[in-house]
C-alpha cells in the first residue's frame, strides 16, 4: 500500500554546485489506505512522469492529500501541475512551508492544511505523523512518519545523489551508497550540524525500521548505517 512514484534522473551531473557523477533521484511516495496521500513531488520538468506513476496505481481524483515536506523546487517544483491534476487533494505542510511556496507559486487557489510537530492525519489503518525539522536543511523542512509501518519519510536527511533502477539499499552496493551519502551530507547538510543533532534527538524517539529519503535509495536493511 506504499509505493515509490518518483523520477530517476540518470543524466544530471551538477546539483547545487557539486558533481553528481552517479545522477540523482527525486523520490515521491503514494500511501493508499481508506484515504490516499502523495508524499512530496518532483522537479517541474518531471511532473508528467510523476502523474503517470500515480495514475498507474489509483485514479488521480482519489488522492486526498499531498504532503510537502520541503519547499525546495527539486521536491516541490511539480506542485502547481500536481495540484491542478489532483482536484480533490489538500496540500499538507507547515506554516513556514506555506510561506515559502507562496514565493515560488500562486498558491491562492490551493486547499491547504497547516500542520506542526505532533499533528497527525488518519488515513485509515495508517497514520501520518509530522515532525518539524528546521534547517535540515531549510527553515520549513519536516519529516512525515508512519508509526504503523515504522517508516520515516525523511526528506533530505539520510539521502544520496544516486540514480539506480533499484529502490532499496540492499539491492545495490552498500559501499557506493555510503560514499554518496557521505558526499551528500558534506555538501548539503553539514553546515547545519547543530540543527542536525537536534533533529536526530527527535528521530531517536521514533521506532524506525525503514527510511524513505527524498533522494537516492530507501534504507530498509541498513538504516542503522
Amino acid at each position: 500500500g506504499i509505493d515509490w512514484v518518483g523520477y530517476v534522473d540518470w543524466t544530471v551531473r551538477d546539483f547545487h554546485g557539486y558533481n553528481t557523477p552517479r545522477g540523482a533521484t527525486y523520490n515521491a511516495y503514494l500511501v493508499r489506505d481508506e484515504k490516499t496521500a502523495l508524499i512530496d513531488t518532483v522537479k517541474d520538468p518531471f511532473a508528467e512522469e510523476l502523474l503517470r506513476n500515480v495514475s498507474a496505481l489509483t485514479e488521480l481524483s482519489a488522492v486526498d492529500y499531498i504532503v510537502c515536506n520541503h519547499a525546495e523546487t527539486d521536491h516541490a517544483g511539480a506542485l502547481p501541475r500536481v495540484m491542478e491534476a489532483l482536484p480533490a487533494a489538500t496540500l499538507v505542510c507547515n506554516k513556514k512551508c506555506v510561506a515559502a511556496l507562496s514565493k515560488h507559486f500562486d498558491t491562492s487557489g490551493w486547499k491547504t492544511r497547516i500542520v506542526a510537530t505532533g499533528d497527525c492525519i488518519r488515513l485509515g489503518k495508517r497514520t501520518l505523523q509530522f515532525i518539524d525539522t528546521p534547517m535540515l536543511h531549510w527553515p520549513e523542512s519536516m519529516f512525515t512518519y508512519v508509526p504503523e509501518d515504522k517508516l520515516l519519510f525523511s526528506m533530505d536527511a539520510f539521502g544520496q545523489h544516486y540514480a539506480s533502477s533499484e529502490r532499496f539499499d540492499d539491492q545495490v552496493p552498500l559501499c557506493t551508497v555510503m560514499e554518496e551519502a557521505k558526499a551528500y551530507y558534506a555538501n548539503i547538510v553539514m553546515p547545519y550540524g547543530k540543527q542536525v543533532s537536534a533533529v536526530l534527538k527527535k528521530a531517536a524517539s521514533l521506532d524506525i525500521e525503514m527510511i524513505a529519503t527524498a533522494h537516492g535509495v530507501i534504507w530498509r536493511s541498513f538504516p542503522g548505517k
